[in-house]
């Protein structure tokens, strides 16, 4: 076996393990058969895994934007919180976008992609869908387990309630747009058909899509970025998008070849592809800034 065959069989049970319901010690066993070895599989999963100390794009205290934890009210009036990131040079009113993050709850990658939006000109807000049961733990298998216990439809109603929220505050100028990542590519797309015309823009990347049938409750327009080796995501993709279409959605779809699930993310080395993360983005912020002007 190849060293690429044996990345991509490494990161197929990765994938199996995050997106699933197997345990740590099943999956390091069936890595450890692959790697040959207990360190060896160490150092796979390492590869793979994100690494919050990769993860700065954007430093913390960077000067050409403010950012802080805010907190706001959720569907049912509990309390929601998240991280925003603000522009110090921006539009007289400028848009917001809710950042959606992975099955793994609010991490440093996602905070830092707020802060990249607020370098593009919009405020970022980065919700910690995880906030009602005390925000995301530290332990990122711990994460992954509250994110499966989530109510979604709850929790959909929470991201709905935070669209509201963004576009009532008198200092944004009323247009929101989301932009989410694996699990909160998803999101992104749930929340498209939840929002209606409060959304004005929803970006996912490799985000499994509602039922099709859907489609037909879309009113934001569309951008939809997939990666090449991505059969779980992509066994969907198609007909989702065929179904936005022929609801009169704007609807943009980009595939990335040879690139794998999570490809945007920086802080995993093994699946991170700068060539294709930094062309979609680019694709992202000129999406929004069409969009949310």
């Amino acid at each position: 076996m190849d060293e690429d065959e044996l990345k991509a069989r490494a990161i197929a049970l990765y994938d199996r393990f995050t997106h699933g319901t197997q345990d740590r010690r099943a999956f390091m066993a069936d890595m450890t058969r692959l790697a040959g070895s207990a360190a060896a599989a160490q150092l796979l999963v390492a590869s793979i895994a994100a690494s919050p100390a990769a993860a700065t794009v954007i430093a913390e205290d960077d000067k050409r934007l403010n950012a802080k934890m805010v907190h706001w009210k959720g569907a049912n009036g509990h309390q929601l919180f998240g991280y925003m990131a603000i522009p110090k040079k921006h539009a007289k009113k400028p848009a917001a976008v809710l950042v959606v993050h992975e099955n793994r709850g609010l991490q440093p990658y996602t905070r830092d992609v707020a802060r990249r939006l607020a370098v593009g000109g919009f405020v970022g807000v980065a919700i910690d869908f995880l906030a009602t049961q005390g925000g995301t733990p530290p332990d990122e298998d711990k994460a992954r387990q509250m994110i499966g216990a989530l109510d979604l439809s709850a929790a959909t109603a929470d991201g709905v309630a935070t669209i509201d929220f963004l576009a009532r505050d008198k200092l944004l100028n009323g247009k929101v747009g989301v932009v989410g990542f694996c699990w909160g590519g998803a999101m992104a797309n749930r929340l498209a058909v939840a929002a209606g015309p409060a959304l004005t823009a929803a970006c996912a990347y490799y985000g499994p899509p509602p039922p099709s049938a859907e489609a037909v409750k879309v009113k934001s327009a569309m951008l939809l970025h997939y990666a090449g080796n991505d059969d779980r995501v992509n066994a969907g993709a198609t007909p989702w998008i065929e179904a936005l279409r022929a609801a009169h959605v704007d609807v943009r779809r980009f595939d990335y070849p040879g690139t794998q699930h999570a490809f945007h993310n920086d802080s995993s080395a093994a699946r991170y592809d700068a060539q294709a993360a930094a062309l979609s983005w680019g694709r992202t912020i000129a999406f929004f800034r069409e969009k949310l002007s």
